[in-house]
């Protein structure tokens, strides 16, 4: 590749015996990744599908590399939300947050998705993730692979880090930040950055990510974390980074990452520990150049991924319970009643249970529904979202039209084949048994996925079914959610034994 002279010199003079070996991984083919979506019932029958001819990455579970003329982007099984394409390294980020159930987690700089599906992932559906993106171009696109993954408590925002941290003081168990960077990581999958590159624009970044660290310092709960992360190799926003971030902040601590992981695991993996020689010469205390051990750093010739860094900081103080506060209920009657008429005719007794039950009753609950004009949301808990600039605050359930509720094509990504009365499978070659409403057979589908559904790909590109088309129905009539291989799809409306096609028309496309 037709590196930069002055970027060739500096990482001679990083890696130095180590040079000749680092630039010979950029003429070695990409190993690029996608991450299943572990929201998603029967996503193990996926990842042992043996699909796009899938291999496990080591440092990310749920991980995979997959052959390149896989063309994974291009199965219906990606607009579904079964898996996320990322790149392998970017998944040590999430993989190495701690983050679990319950948690409130924040995704700063969380545009296009990638990180923040994998927090959502990691939540499991129990707590509060807040992504935000201070480009509203790519909060859109970020706001849609939400969607797309089927997440329900999640809140896109778009605003300033700044503004962020006015509003959410002390909030966040988790805050991630993957900053934007000098992107020298990425030159070998995306190339046409390299004319960009500058050694001003390195230190340009630096001094850009330092800002957003500490807005993101003060979003941090004590006991909370904050993972900071790159896509370069520059040590000004590496290594010199996370130590000026400590000198500034007294009360942030560098989780010793390589001593937590074990020395095995990061042989096993290739991931490698950060280097005190890269922030040499800082104004920062001795102590906190010597820390930087515990970062990581993902180097392209020890690993099949693309340089990242990596580092969390813990925040002393007292861990103390951080309820997650539940939202109020809705007012307006007409909303509830075209809801409550919509679920009673959808939902199975599983699905009422997610959807639409108030906790621990069998009374319907109107908690955290939220009306914005004939829009229906359900939020994930009670949060002061007025003022902040939101582009989806929560699960959007669907539209309020003249006497009757249309579902959202989010609700549907967001639904399992058992939440629903009336699901249609697409899967062409086992056509005899259409209409038969025969029982869900996993192994069945798991043998299908690596053939050719071409219902699912005339679902997709907005054609109507019929029973033929489809393996099994179950249900008569009414919203019927339509899958592939058990992963829904979308909407379609059943009658007659014709599925009217409900996928988004902006969505469509020939497969």
């Amino acid at each position: 590749m037709n590196l930069p002279i002055e970027f060739i010199k500096r990482m001679q003079d990083m890696l130095q015996d180590e040079y000749e070996s680092f630039a010979s991984s950029y003429n070695r083919p990409r190993r690029p990744g996608l991450r299943s979506n572990t929201l998603k019932d029967g996503i193990e029958r996926f990842e042992k599908s043996g699909l796009f001819g899938m291999e496990e990455v080591p440092w990310a579970p749920h991980g995979f590399f997959y052959e390149p003329d896989a063309r994974p982007g291009r199965h219906p099984f990606h607009e579904a939300g079964v898996y996320y394409m990322q790149e392998p390294s970017a998944m040590a980020v999430a993989a190495l947050s701690g983050v679990r159930p319950g948690m409130r987690v924040l995704d700063l700089c969380a545009a296009p998705g990638g990180k923040s599906t994998h927090l959502a992932s990691l939540l499991g559906g129990d707590g509060l993730l807040v992504s935000n993106e201070i480009h509203p171009a790519r909060a859109k696109i970020l706001s849609q692979n939400i969607e797309r993954m089927g997440i329900c408590n999640a809140i896109v925002t778009n605003e300033t880090p700044e503004r962020m941290a006015e509003r959410f003081p002390v909030f966040f168990d988790t805050v991630v930040v993957d900053a934007p960077c000098s992107g020298e990581g990425m030159f070998c999958k995306e190339p046409e950055a390299i004319p960009n590159w500058s050694p001003e624009n390195v230190l340009m970044c630096a001094e850009r990510q330092k800002g957003i660290l500490d807005c993101a310092a003060r979003m941090t709960a004590p006991g909370g974390v904050l993972v900071y992360s790159t896509c370069t190799f520059a040590p000004q926003e590496n290594e010199q980074n996370a130590a000026l971030f400590m000198a500034r902040h007294p009360d942030f601590t560098l989780v010793d990452l390589p001593a937590s992981l074990g020395r095995e695991y990061m042989e096993k993996t290739g991931l490698c520990p950060g280097d005190p020689r890269f922030a040499e010469g800082i104004d920062a205390p001795e102590e906190f150049i010597e820390a930087v051990r515990g970062c990581i750093r993902l180097w392209p010739h020890k690993l099949d991924g693309e340089g990242h860094f990596v580092a969390v900081f813990a925040r002393k103080g007292p861990v103390y319970e951080r309820r997650i506060q539940a939202p109020a209920p809705l007012k307006d009657k007409e909303a509830v009643k075209l809801w409550q008429a919509f679920s009673d005719e959808t939902f199975s007794v599983s699905g009422a249970g997610r959807f639409v039950q108030a906790a621990g009753t069998k009374a319907a609950g109107t908690a955290g529904l939220v009306l914005f004009g004939k829009e229906l949301y359900r939020i994930p808990c009670g949060i002061d979202l007025k003022g902040l600039k939101v582009l989806r605050p929560g699960l959007h359930l669907g539209t309020l039209k003249k006497n009757r509720f249309e579902p959202s094509h989010a609700l549907a990504l967001a639904l399992s084949e058992q939440d629903v009365v009336c699901s249609a499978e697409t899967d062409h070659s086992l056509r005899n048994a259409a209409g038969t409403g025969a029982e869900h057979e996993p192994e069945a589908d798991m043998a299908q996925m690596t053939g050719d559904n071409r219902a699912a790909a005339a679902y997709l590109h907005g054609e109507s079914l019929s029973a033929a088309d489809c393996s099994r129905i179950r249900g008569n009539k009414g919203w019927c959610l339509v899958t592939d291989c058990g992963f829904p799809m979308g909407w379609g409306k059943l009658s007659q034994g014709q599925i009217k096609n409900h996928y988004p028309k902006g969505l469509r496309r020939q497969y």
